[in-house]
């Protein structure tokens, strides 16, 4: 189907508001983004890690949201893109924007929990901006490890506290309470009402608890290109 100008313009406000700013035929999606022309700027800081060829790759976005990055996995030359999220209002935002990009993604209501659901692995899982919004969040790490994850995996989760980690012995006496007031020991921390005017802001870690994280799950982290971005291989 082929959409004019005003038809996208008029769908994008009924589907709005968008948190991807996509450009659909020259409009933007969410032109007054607060953090700009996002995801853009932050995929340009990364989107070297991933091959520019991948051709043959099958990939799984998990919390595609205005699928941005499905967008950008398929015109790469992804043979499959799957995309999940449990926000329906998400789903029809990307449906339409891959519709008027005349793009093969295959959709799915779906929550992360339940990605065993699939049956498949995948040979890279994007799972990016949904960490801190889950209530149990290494429980979705470990399902998404088992059960979808062939190869690769790129990971993304908001952070604070301090920007470094420090080397730790695997096992520490009963009687050792210092390190955890390290500020390069891994945090993880709860937020109990809302953080950023979002009440689905669970638990934001610290890098070092990130890495961590990935590491318990069974992943080797092969490269940390941006601040909040790692890719990583199942092991």
């Amino acid at each position: 189907m082929t959409y004019s100008a005003e038809d996208i313009q008029r769908r994008v406000t009924e589907l709005g508001p968008w948190f991807h700013n996509l450009q659909l035929g020259g409009i933007p999606t969410a032109p007054q983004h607060f953090l700009g022309d996002y995801p853009t700027v932050k995929w340009n800081a990364f989107e070297h890690v991933i091959p520019k060829d991948l051709s043959g790759a099958s990939v799984l976005d998990i919390g595609c949201n205005g699928g941005f990055y499905s967008i950008e996995m398929k015109r790469r030359g992804a043979e499959r893109v799957v995309a999940v999220d449990a926000d329906s209002d998400y789903l029809q935002q990307a449906r339409f924007a891959a519709d008027v990009l005349n793009l093969n993604i295959e959709f799915h209501t779906l929550s992360v929990y339940h990605v065993a659901q699939l049956k498949e692995k995948f040979d890279l899982v994007i799972f990016m901006g949904v960490f801190y919004h889950l209530r149990y969040p290494l429980l979705a790490l470990d399902l998404i490890a088992e059960h979808v994850v062939k190869d690769k995996l790129l990971f993304q989760s908001m952070q604070r506290g301090p920007s470094f980690s420090q080397t730790l012995q695997h096992d520490y006496p009963f009687e050792e309470t210092k390190i955890f007031e390290q500020p390069g020991y891994p945090a993880l921390y709860f937020i109990e009402h809302s953080y950023s005017h979002d009440p689905t802001n669970w638990w934001i870690p610290n890098p070092a608890c990130t890495e961590a994280l990935l590491r318990s799950a069974g992943f080797r982290i092969d490269a940390h290109p941006e601040p909040e971005v790692y890719l990583c291989t199942k092991l």
